[in-house]
């Protein structure tokens, strides 16, 4: 069986090392840690290629090779294969203490609201605090971003439903990752990895991998994981589920049944899977 360029670090220049002796390739290296240095990165199937998925400010990218503006290797958060563009990363940007904890924040020159902002930050952005002054934490680049906005890393939510819904309104996008575009699988991404659980970055490797397989028929919980071919959704309730959607191209709530219903006569079928954590 082929294996899964998504999940598979290696290309015709380079292999991760613990590939040795299961995929050929002229070398074998070892990660090195780079972060992402925008507010926004596209992770890229190959260089100027198509997006795939995105990664936010301060996420973590174990970079194998770089060539020709992109470099190669995979997302830290959750294994994803594939290339950012080189002017995206650094090596030397020090280790995150905290991540953006609402739907977005500014970073401030200084720790003024009325100063002008540095740049956008989307939910999920980590940042290392060094400091505090008044209403703001400072972070090691020297910005100031207002402390109800910053979460420490190690204090997860503990709802993966509360933080989708953070996203409500935000517009749909094919592959997205943050508060200015996200797809169905990145909301569901982002509201498990928030709550400090592992999640793959695909609808389908979610279907494989989040949760328990459950009967059909068996009445959903909040939470519950929903799946169609391409496409999932998370239960808000018994009723209701939210998922960024083509159909609203946005995050939006939808009654379970009239999804269901929609989609089957959109011609994608009924749903291929019901999940609980």
């Amino acid at each position: 069986m082929p294996r899964d360029r998504r999940e598979t670090p290696a290309n015709d220049r380079v292999a991760a090392t613990r590939l040795k002796g299961l995929v050929a390739a002229p070398r074998y290296a070892d990660p090195v840690q780079f972060r992402v240095t925008r507010p926004l990165a596209d992770l890229l199937r190959a260089p100027g290629g198509p997006r795939e998925r995105q990664l936010v400010l301060g996420e973590a990218f174990e970079l194998l090779d770089m060539q020709d503006g992109f470099g190669f290797g995979w997302a830290a958060r959750d294994g994803f294969v594939g290339y950012v563009a080189a002017q995206a990363l650094a090596a030397d940007v020090p280790a995150p203490t905290h991540r953006v904890a609402v739907p977005a924040s500014h970073a401030y020159s200084a720790p003024d609201l009325k100063r002008p902002e540095v740049m956008g930050l989307s939910f999920g952005t980590e940042v290392r605090v060094v400091s505090a002054e008044g209403g703001f934490f400072e972070t090691a680049q020297g910005w100031f971003v207002p402390k109800p906005h910053l979460r420490p890393l190690n204090v997860p939510f503990r709802d993966p439903v509360t933080v989708a819904q953070l996203f409500f309104g935000v517009p749909y996008l094919w592959g997205g990752n943050s508060v200015w575009g996200i797809d169905c699988s990145g909301l569901v991404q982002a509201a498990w990895l928030a709550s400090g659980r592992a999640c793959p970055g695909d609808s389908d490797q979610q279907e494989r991998g989040l949760g328990e397989a459950l009967p059909e028929g068996t009445p959903v919980e909040r939470g519950d994981l929903l799946f169609w071919r391409g496409h999932v959704a998370l239960a808000v309730d018994p009723e209701v589920l939210i998922h960024a959607n083509g159909h609203t191209m946005s995050v939006a709530y939808e009654r379970i049944a009239d999804a269901v219903a929609r989609i089957e006569a959109q011609g994608e079928g009924r749903p291929t899977a019901h999940r609980r954590a």
